[in-house]
């Protein structure tokens, strides 16, 4: 029998490089029937605008920035987007970076953008090549950091594990949570209030993918897109936490989320109460927190009007940016 942490489970079930989902059975994304899930820019091309315009205004403040890269770049389409409305003119003198690790996908990049485009491993290797300048966006790529599930038993935190058994089938199991840095995430401290059984997810890889690239990055401003919320409100009637899967447009939770391994999305809002403290401590400036609505109506001229619904995506999607002084 193999028992393992269910960030380790989330991570190979995703990146694995013979089984991961992102790593070969990912097969296209939002692709009416043949994606099992859709991102924004594959609905409408208002975000793709909007980080446009704001982009043009950061080469305003940062004339000598002239790299831009994207993180987790899905099927290209966003940076097509953002590289249109910029225009001939606006995209003149600069530089284009894709970041990722899913080779299917990266397939698709390069036949959607071609030469326009470099292609780097990581993000430390990325900004290395732009000698630490660069603007920085990604779009639904913080969910994707496979966490540490934690279920409060109304005394202590118990961490979720999962088991294999000879038949092949996975399980959930608990063993006592190792010591957690309270200062570090939130939802541990114990001022908070949790009913017994509810579930979090603590995002120990999304702290240390920051960690990891940091130092590497000299002067510029990034831009983050997700889906999230803030503390206490990212738990809101949700005690079972927001850990969910998406195969053929359709959701999976509790005992599916283990059939299908690597053939199924699995994700996680962000906790932007972390993420925000993160980078604040790592020594970045934040500039603007933001719903999506709101950023669409301040950067696109003709935002999509779905998009800027505050009760559907406008409100469940938020945008936070970041500078990054020399």
């Amino acid at each position: 029998m193999v028992m393992i942490s269910f960030a380790q489970f989330m991570q190979a079930a995703l990146y694995d490089p013979q089984r991961g989902y992102y790593a070969r059975n990912i097969q296209g994304i939002g692709l009416g029937q043949r994606g099992d899930f859709t991102t924004v820019p594959v609905s409408s091309g208002s975000l793709g605008r909007a980080i446009a315009a704001w982009l043009t205004a950061q080469r305003r403040l940062m004339p000598e920035v002239r790299h831009i890269i994207e993180v987790g770049a899905g099927s290209g389409i966003l940076m097509q987007q953002v590289r249109a409305a910029m225009g001939w003119w606006g995209r003149r003198g600069l530089d284009w970076h894709i970041v990722d690790v899913s080779t299917p996908l990266m397939a698709l990049q390069r036949k959607r953008l071609g030469s326009a485009v470099q292609w780097h491993e990581s993000l430390p290797v990325a900004l290395d090549r732009c000698q630490g300048c660069a603007l920085i966006y990604h779009n639904e790529v913080l969910d994707a950091f496979a966490p540490r599930l934690l279920q409060w038993d109304g005394r202590v935190w118990q961490e979720v594990y999962v088991r294999r058994d000879l038949q092949g089938s996975w399980s959930e199991c608990f063993v006592a949570a190792e010591v957690l840095d309270e200062e570090w995430h939130s939802a541990l401290n114990p001022q908070n209030s949790w009913a017994a059984g509810q579930r979090i997810e603590v995002h120990e890889a999304l702290q240390q993918w920051l960690q990891g690239w940091i130092s590497h990055w000299k002067q510029g401003a990034m831009l983050s897109l997700d889906y999230g919320d803030l503390l206490p409100r990212l738990y809101h009637r949700r005690p079972r936490g927001t850990l969910r899967g998406y195969r053929m447009q359709q959701r999976v939770e509790g005992a599916e989320l283990y059939e299908w391994v690597g053939r199924q999305d699995l994700t996680v809002d962000v906790n932007f109460t972390d993420y925000r403290r993160w980078c604040e401590r790592l020594g970045l400036e934040e500039q603007c927190w933001l719903s999506q609505g709101q950023f669409l109506q301040q950067w696109d001229r003709q935002p999509d009007a779905a998009m800027l619904d505050e009760d559907g995506a406008g409100g469940a999607f938020k945008v936070v940016a970041h500078l990054r002084r020399p």
